[in-house]
This record gives structure tokens, sequence and C-alpha cells, in this order.
């Protein structure tokens, strides 16, 4: 936090958690005489940590200026000053020695090693070391974790004795969650309150899918572990000032519809415009209709599609979403209060902002649908499957030739038994039965060589429960 305060804009806002100064956005609208509210909501949020840190060692006041101008000021660099980091333990482990190394060597110089700690609020999620070894018992979790403590013993009592040494430093332990989820559930505060001043709650992860959080109205996304160190020592990340998308959902889902089936949508469809290296931003009355669990899933897909950041406003979903995960009356009070008088907070009513470039989704329009065949963004509708598995197949097998409709768009009448003569489909596709009648041997070309104990035409023998069956390509197996 800097002492200077050159556009005048802190403030004082009674909430109930208390009396707390805040930097107002709109002092400085009138300062710069300026259209600040009129800039997308994640724009305001950068906005708003310019004007905090604004007159200290990082941030001058051309580039508030600079920024409140958006979109004038799209390709600057400025200086942005995250409010924490996150990390997992791949990252996190080699950032806490650095830590202890840097005190080792405050010691060897005669100087006070407690010195040395994290200028920015840092947490540590451990859960990328986790390892299953037993499940489907009430005993799984419990012998894991213990699996887990022997494994890592001497790492978790490093993280442990880095969590009492540091200040600015916690360390959430395995058999907790995943980052994202504990991110989401546990961490997050919306807003922000030190020594003091409020402020909205903004972060960088060293986990590409950081963007998860954007489902809740908290600007963050992924850097590399350099990017990461940096802020946590008080550095600033440079970034360019960046487009921002806005992307309008109406209407609402249909019954049956899922999250996957709309993110699976919204990515195609942002990867078809070309949003890498740029915010989305979703806004529209249909953000009334979706949960913060959807949101959060469209968010959590913005490496898939390119985004910087993935974002969704504050807004009451917000509110909801705090009050049953658990959090304090009183810091809901302070969101809400917060970001109304910030002009944070989204409603039906609150105006369009001005984007860079827009798009359009009404949800209603959206229909089931799985992903694939080859990558897990890509969206087929589920009338597709069959014409678009049995043309990715032949090609993936080089057997076949072009299939006439591979294409997502060929109907499935279109894939017509004539366009896959039985004398040319591998058994599990061409209605062969379990006996193997009319089984189909594969050409020598496919690459595909037959053994004693397989018929290539008809799978593979397996025996479950005294009963023998054939798996073949296009199988469906449960496990148990």
């Amino acid at each position: 936090m800097q002492d200077s305060n050159p556009f005048d804009a802190r403030t004082n806002l009674e909430t109930g958690f208390g009396e707390v100064e805040i930097y107002s956005l709109k002092t400085l609208n009138e300062k710069i005489r300026g259209d600040v509210f009129s800039v997308p909501v994640s724009v305001r949020v950068l906005l708003e940590s310019f004007v905090r840190d604004c007159g200290g060692k990082f941030v001058k006041e051309e580039d508030v200026e600079a920024l409140a101008s958006w979109p004038n000021s799209v390709g600057g660099e400025p200086a942005f000053l995250p409010a924490r980091v996150i990390m997992q333990d791949f990252t996190g482990v080699p950032a806490t020695v650095d830590l202890a190394a840097m005190r080792s060597a405050m010691h060897s110089v005669g100087g006070d090693p407690a010195k040395i700690n994290p200028l920015v609020p840092v947490d540590l999620v451990i859960d990328h070391s986790v390892q299953v070894d037993m499940f489907g018992s009430e005993r799984a979790l419990h012998f894991n974790s213990e699996r887990e403590f022997e494994r890592n013993r001497e790492r978790y009592e490093f993280l442990k004795w880095g969590q009492q040494a540091f200040d600015n430093f916690s360390a959430v332990p395995p058999a907790t969650g995943i980052v994202h989820q504990v991110n989401l559930e546990y961490l997050a505060k919306v807003v922000q309150v030190s020594d003091g001043i409020a402020f909205p709650d903004t972060l960088v992860g060293t986990d590409s899918h950081t963007t998860m959080i954007e489902g809740l109205g908290i600007l963050g996304w992924g850097v590399g572990g350099i990017e990461a160190k940096a802020v946590m020592l008080g550095q600033p990340y440079y970034m360019l000032v960046p487009e921002v998308i806005g992307f309008k959902l109406t209407g609402a889902l249909q019954e049956g519809v899922t999250a996957t089936d709309l993110v699976l949508t919204v990515t195609r469809m942002l990867r078809a415009h070309g949003v890498v290296g740029k915010f989305v931003e979703f806004y529209g009355e249909g953000l009334s209709k979706l949960p913060l669990p959807d949101r959060a899933t469209i968010a959590n897909m913005a490496p898939e599609y390119g985004a910087t950041s993935s974002f969704f406003p504050v807004d009451a979903e917000t509110l909801a979403y705090l009050r049953g995960s658990g959090c304090d009356e009183d810091l809901v009070d302070l969101v809400e209060r917060y970001t109304q008088e910030r002009g944070l907070f989204r409603t039906d009513e609150t105006p369009k902002p001005r984007f860079s470039e827009t798009l359009e989704l009404d949800m209603s329009t959206v229909g089931s649908s799985l992903a694939g065949p080859r990558r897990p963004q890509d969206r087929v509708a589920l009338g597709d499957m069959r014409s678009v598995f049995r043309g990715a197949f032949a090609e993936i097998l080089g057997h076949f030739d072009k299939d006439p409709c591979a294409s997502p768009d060929c109907s499935p009448d279109e894939a017509s038994e004539e366009s896959f003569p039985a004398s040319d489909v591998p058994a599990a596709m061409s209605g062969v039965t379990d006996e193997g009648e009319e089984s189909v041997q594969y050409p020598e070309s496919s690459g595909v060589t037959a053994t004693e104990d397989v018929e290539l035409g008809e799978g593979v023998r397996v025996e479950l429960d005294g009963q023998e069956a054939r798996v073949n390509h296009g199988s469906a197996v449960i496990g148990r």
C-alpha cells in the first residue's frame, strides 16, 4: 500500500465488516473528466489497483490516466501488483527452497534471517503429488493420506516449517482438494482488507487453469514460476493492456443440457473468433440464470480457447455462493457494498460496457453434446456422434476412403450404411454379434497384426464372472 494519494481518491465506506478505506473510481472519474464506468469491469479492477498503487515505486499518474482512457491504452505495458499468489506443490516447493536459501545467505552475512519473507500473501496447495493407491472403500481417503505422508514426509515437514517460519505464507495440506477447488471454496475473499484498506481480490497462480476463480468475480490467471516468485517478492507483473472481448449470454439452458455442453459451445465460438492473449468478459441477462459452478467451468477452460482472462463480474449469484460456502455474513456485506459503490456489481439493468468486440449466445439453443473425438475442447453435437466417430475412426486406422459424413455438419440420416459397407467395417461397427458371426479381417495395410489369441475382427476375448465376452473398437467398458 502507498501513502501517496495523487488523485484524492481515498475515502471511507461503512460495512458490516466495519469502516474501511477505499479508492473511489467515482472521484478518479471526476478528476480526469473521463468515462471509466463504461469500460469493461475487468479493466475497472485493474484500474483500481493502479489508482491504489499510484505514487509508489512502479505506478505513475500517467499510467492511471492511460488505462482510464481504455481502449486507447491497449498494447501499453504497465505494472500490475496482484493482491496474492497461489501455487501448487510442484512450483511451491522450489519457491520455498529459494526463500530458505535467501534466509541462509542473510544469516551468513550477519543479517537477520527473519527479514526474508514473501511481501505478498502466498497460498501453497499440495495436490499435484497426490496418488491413489486405494479406491472404492470407506478407508480409501485415510489409507491414501497415510501413504502420501510416508512418501513425501521430508517435503511436507519442510513445507510445515515454511508455514511456521515465514510471514504471508500458508500451506494447504494434501487430502483437502485440488488447488482450484481450494481457491474457490476457501481462499477466495472477492474483496480483501489490509491495513484498513479494502480492495478487489486479484491473483496470479502457477497453474494455467487459475482462471477458474474468475467465475467468482476475482481477476486472476496463470503465470510462470519466475513471474509468480517475482510477485511474491513484491515485484510487479508487467502485462500488455489487453483487448477485451464481450461475450453476451441470453436465455437459459434447457433441461438436461449440462455445463459441459455449454462450455464446449462457448469454447468452440471463442476459438473460432480468436482470443489468444485477450480478456473475455461475460455479460447479459443470461448470467442471472447461470449458477456459479457453471461459470467456473467456463472460466476454467480459458487455456483451451487461449484467453488470458475469462471474467464474470460480481453479482447476486456471487453473494449466494459466498453464503453457501460458509463465508461470514460481514464479509458478504463488505463484498456487496464495496462492489456496488465501486461500479463492479452486475445486475440485469447494468449498461453494456464498451468492448473491443462482442459475441452473443442464446443458451436455450445449446444442445447435448460430447467432446472429441480427439481433443477435449472439440464439441460434437450428440446427434452427429455416429457419423463423426465413424469418420475419425476410419482416418485413424487409415483403412477407409475419406468419409463423406465425417463433417460435424453432416446429419445422422446422411451417414447411410452404403457409406460404410459391412464388408469394410470393423466387427464392433458393423453390427456383428458377440459370437463373431460375419466377422471381418483387417487388411495387412492397416498395421494391425493378428496373434493366436486375438482374431482381429472379433476383438479381445475376456472372461467376466464365468462368462465370455469380446472387447473391440467402440465397446463400452465399465470398471468396478
